[in-house]
């Protein structure tokens, strides 16, 4: 639902009068109270779609992936890593990695992520396929490293580590990302907690909305 909306923004785009609707849903700027999941989901209707989408999809809570995206991107649909310096640290050059997008997924996961799944039309920037990646990549790790898809705080271990990464205990030598984990812990329990007052009404039909 999230990518055919998308492709009406991209068609209506071509017009010089747009209704403010339509600018207003086409937006891509991070929500505005990323504190609150229920005001982001008041805020982009959409998201909630596809996060309900992959949560049925993959069996993945909806508030941990949202956590973990946090964390990565702050919703920002086109953020990228850092850049890479070089002579002294003066002169930029690259990235230092490939991620990139809601998920910053890197490249070679995000194309295991397309031939395992078959989305071959799936991009980095697009909310509904971000959500989807990480439906599949927190799917995989309890698959792999039978971690709990309920738990934040290892899930973002393995998603930052990889998973040979966090059999080997990587994250053991980095106490910044330990604690890194622990406030995306910390962040994915206070989504859930929010998101039990507002998920009834999120839930509910467009048409029902209407009328409300």
């Amino acid at each position: 639902m999230y990518k055919k909306f998308k492709q009406i923004c991209i068609f209506f785009s071509g017009w010089v009068i747009l209704l403010p609707i339509v600018i207003s849903g086409c937006a891509t700027t991070p929500p505005k109270d990323t504190s609150n999941l229920c005001e982001i989901f008041y805020e982009k209707e959409d998201w909630y779609d596809a996060a309900a989408d992959m949560q049925d999809k993959w069996g993945v809570p909806i508030h941990v992936p949202m956590a973990m995206m946090y964390q990565e991107s702050s919703f920002r649909h086109d953020a990228l890593p850092p850049r890479d310096y070089i002579l002294f640290g003066l002169i930029p050059w690259g990235r230092v990695s490939s991620a990139y997008g809601y998920s910053q997924a890197k490249t070679p996961t995000w194309s295991d992520y397309i031939r395992e799944t078959g989305n071959s039309g799936a991009d980095r920037d697009d909310f509904e396929d971000a959500m989807d990646f990480m439906g599949w990549f927190i799917s995989k790790t309890h698959k792999i490293n039978g971690v709990s898809k309920w738990d934040a705080y290892a899930q973002y271990l393995n998603y930052h580590e990889g998973w040979g990464g966090y059999r080997r205990k990587t994250y053991l030598k980095k106490s910044w990302l330990v604690k890194v984990s622990q406030r995306v812990k910390a962040r994915s329990l206070r989504y859930a907690t929010q998101l039990k007052t507002c998920e009834e009404d999120l839930q509910k039909s467009w048409f029902w909305k209407l009328f409300d």
